[in-house]
């Protein structure tokens, strides 16, 4: 089973509606999963079912029990997150400052406060319109963890698709370089980099490279709206060059990107143009590249 993940270094690639057109096109032979969970949106164009769902608990809040409080405040003096405010005569936890590091727990000498699971979000097994399964997830506001999360959908992915007997898992990783980024990555057969020709695209596009070599993973690169900034895009065509990385394509600027979300559908679908023709060869290539790995 070969796991091809496809990020980029910044948002506003197009890297979901390229991702979501390489799972139009794989139909039913893959199994997508969506691991951009602070802001996952491949449902706009996959129209999955949410047919199964699961709650994900990350991290730890604190809790006080009014009725055993004696009010001596020695958990607001030991906290170092300022978390624990006295509001008309009461000591109460500040959802949004606690760490859920356990200390004013340690220190209650009535035993009036524990440490309670958070509930940060939930994960999907959908079916989606082409047929086949999409695994997706949805991280709660400001909720921390969503590396676990992210690697949660993959694992689930990849059993997905050992049952059912699919050879390729299609991830849509998350933009930048942090731990969901690093959680994306791992066990990833091939990367798929997109990139756009604007300096903060070839700076961003440099650093998540970076991560991608620590990993040891084939890397190839599409490049989005080449034709906007030529200068940039040979400069983006050079560092490709330099590092190995296989060009897959250059996609020029074209308002059908827009009109096709707008409508509720990937690019493959709703253009039969140019721009179609040059997707659809990027996923046969990727798809041969994989192959030979």
């Amino acid at each position: 089973m070969k796991e091809i993940v496809v990020i980029s270094g910044k948002g506003g690639t197009g890297k979901t509606s390229l991702t979501a057109s390489f799972a139009y096109l794989g139909g039913k032979d893959v199994i997508v999963a969506d691991c951009d969970v602070d802001a996952a949106d491949m449902h706009l164009l996959l129209k999955p079912d949410f047919k199964d769902s699961e709650d994900f608990y990350s991290g730890e809040l604190a809790y006080i029990n009014q009725y055993e409080c004696i009010r001596c405040g020695k958990c607001a003096d030991v906290c170092r997150f300022d978390a624990i405010p006295i509001i008309n005569n009461q000591y109460i936890v500040d959802p949004l400052s606690c760490e859920g590091c356990g200390y004013c727990a340690r220190v209650c000498p009535t035993k009036a406060i524990v440490n309670k699971s958070l509930n940060v979000g939930k994960s999907y097994i959908s079916n989606i319109k082409t047929g086949s399964i999409m695994v997706h997830a949805r991280l709660g506001i400001g909720a921390d963890n969503s590396g676990k999360l992210v690697a949660r959908v993959k694992s689930k992915a990849k059993e997905i698709a050992v049952e059912e007997k699919k050879n390729i898992v299609i991830v849509d990783g998350s933009p930048g370089v942090g731990c969901p980024v690093v959680s994306s990555l791992s066990g990833a057969s091939f990367v798929v980099l997109v990139t756009e020709p604007s300096v903060s695209g070839l700076h961003d596009l440099k650093r998540v490279y970076e991560l991608v070599h620590k990993f040891k993973i084939k890397a190839g690169c599409i490049i989005n709206k080449s034709d906007i900034n030529k200068n940039v895009t040979s400069e983006i065509v050079e560092f490709l060059n330099k590092e190995n990385i296989t060009h897959i394509a250059n996609l020029p600027y074209d308002e059908d990107f827009t009109k096709a979300m707008t409508n509720g559908q990937t690019i493959v679908e709703y253009s039969n143009g140019h721009l179609k023709e040059l997707i659809t060869d990027s996923w046969n290539r990727i798809k041969q590249i994989v192959s030979n790995k």
